[in-house]
């Protein structure tokens, strides 16, 4: 696996643009695809508290718009250090069962976990 200090620095780099006014829990994610672009998203909440969008879905959809769909790993900042939630679980899962899953926490970086997205989701959903 090649250096992921990049991704990680994206992903706490984005955190910091959340929009997060209801929970205060700011997370930023990055994702990686197989020819070295990194893309980035934030949470953003909503009033209407099931129209938030999680920062992981965001980062993804925004490589589907820049027409990428290959992912080698993605990274999560968060305070305290997070894992996915299940939607986003198995939003990842539709890309792969092999993508590196990295949760940072933003107070510490050094503090870490990593999964593979079938670690995270044994089961994963797919219209096979």
């Amino acid at each position: 696996m090649q250096n992921l200090e990049p991704l990680i620095d994206a992903a706490l780099k984005v955190r910091q643009q959340a929009y997060a006014p209801y929970s205060n829990f700011s997370v930023g994610a990055a994702v990686l695809t197989d020819d070295g672009s990194i893309f980035t998203g934030c949470n953003v909440e909503n009033a209407s508290y099931g129209l938030a969008i999680c920062a992981e879905r965001n980062a993804i959809t925004s490589a589907i718009a820049a027409g990428k769909q290959n992912f080698v790993a993605i990274a999560v900042a968060a305070t305290p250090l997070a894992s996915p939630c299940g939607a986003c679980r198995q939003f990842i899962f539709e890309f792969g069962d092999d993508i590196q899953v990295i949760s940072v926490d933003a107070a510490d970086p050094a503090s870490r976990k990593q999964w593979t997205s079938k670690a995270l989701l044994p089961d994963g959903f797919r219209l096979d």
